[in-house]
């Protein structure tokens, strides 16, 4: 019997965990499935900071006002499960167990090498479709152009957050750059939502006779339930893509779904432990962080925990990160990639310490942990904590 966890070890087996951009394998396999993804209506999102985030405001305020929301989203945190959800309640195990293996036989039998990424998309959009959602709002995974969500054809709204420099050895090793990768989602006669004024945008959005929208990030955001200030041009990119596609969408009602916005690990405060947790990992992600910890916890003690894949410009975010007086522990995660202790105590110029567990750390309410740097450490780190 296939089950959960035979699914995860086909996912992260060495022949399918790995990138490898393009459309033209998912394109063949949902072709196999009678290419269910032009059948939904998608509202898509890219960007280098922010997406999830938008993602997420964007699902509950639908839900709100009573669709059937299916919402894609990565990475997860725990569980597989977490990427592919419906009204806020992720793929049940057993049924995502059944769709990796069916979506894997049919892959492997037409000879076409999907990726873990390819093999979750095709699940997803399959999944979707079976289940009669009335709206996807569907995360890029990596870039845009070639990401594999970019294989529906329309869309009725891009939305594309903030641009920095990440994951430049595929995308780029500039800004512009970048948004050329992210303006790729944008489809023919379909609006695209932004924050920001890149040419690669603007010229995509004309090429496209598509709709260019640009909002400045004012909104109140005193009722989201997700906190920091990065999130206020989230919220702003989120409500005009509501406002513009669903007008009948009332007041009372995004206020409802802001309220109930759920999207863990995102500058979320867990009281009673004392612990924030955060999945910034880059520069400009670190950036908000500080700007954010400095907002809500100013005359807090401030012990980290921080660990990054050497990918990343790991030099940078400690600079952005760490002042004179602040506790650093340095996180060497089961990762293959994973910086070790001494990589980060190098670029770094205060003294650090190693990190072995939550557990030995003093619960204080007057010094609050920071859980930061990579998605990957998160699991390892808050598995005791969230599963006590």
């Amino acid at each position: 019997m296939f089950d959960y966890k035979d699914a995860v070890k086909t996912l992260t087996s060495a022949g399918r965990f790995h990138i490898n951009l393009g459309l033209e394998r998912v394109e063949k396999a949902l072709k196999l499935l009678d290419n269910p993804q032009y059948k939904l209506k998608c509202i898509h999102v890219a960007g280098t900071n922010g997406k999830g985030s938008v993602c997420a405001i964007t699902a509950s305020i639908l839900q709100e006002a009573g669709m059937k929301v299916g919402l894609y989203s990565s990475p997860h945190i725990f569980k597989y499960t977490e990427r592919i959800k419906i009204n806020y309640t992720d793929i049940p195990d057993d049924i995502f167990a059944k769709y990796v293996h069916d979506v894997c036989e049919l892959a492997d039998s037409n000879n076409i090498d999907l990726t873990e990424f390819e093999i979750l998309t095709v699940v997803m959009f399959k999944y979707f479709y079976d289940e009669k959602v009335d709206i996807v709002v569907l995360e890029t995974g990596l870039g845009g152009r070639f990401d594999a969500t970019n294989v529906i054809k329309t869309n009725l709204c891009s939305i594309i957050t903030h641009i920095d420099l990440d994951h430049t050895d595929r995308l780029g090793d500039t800004k512009d750059k970048i948004a050329f990768e992210k303006a790729g989602i944008i489809k023919p006669n379909s609006p695209v939502i932004t924050s920001e004024g890149y040419e690669a945008i603007k010229d995509k959005a004309d090429e496209c006779n598509s709709l260019f929208i640009m909002v400045s990030p004012y909104e109140d955001y005193s009722e989201l339930a997700l906190k920091g200030t990065y999130q206020q041009e989230n919220l702003s990119l989120a409500l005009e893509a509501i406002r513009y596609l669903f007008p009948e969408i009332t007041q009372g009602t995004i206020l409802e779904g802001l309220k109930k916005v759920k999207h863990p690990c995102r500058f979320q405060f867990i009281k009673d432990k004392m612990i924030l947790v955060d999945g910034a990992h880059n520069p400009n992600g670190i950036k908000a962080l500080r700007e954010s910890l400095d907002r809500y916890f100013p005359d807090k003690k401030r012990r980290f925990v921080f660990g990054c894949l050497t990918t990343k410009d790991y030099k940078k975010m400690i600079d952005i990160l760490f002042e004179k007086n602040d506790e650093i522990y340095f996180c060497h995660f089961n990762n293959k990639n994973s910086a070790t202790f001494e990589e980060l105590q190098q670029a770094c110029k205060y003294k650090a310490q190693k990190f072995n567990s939550l557990q030995e750390f003093e619960v204080k309410e007057d010094t609050l942990t920071i859980i930061c740097g990579s998605f990957y450490m998160l699991s390892e780190i808050l598995q005791p904590v969230f599963t006590k």
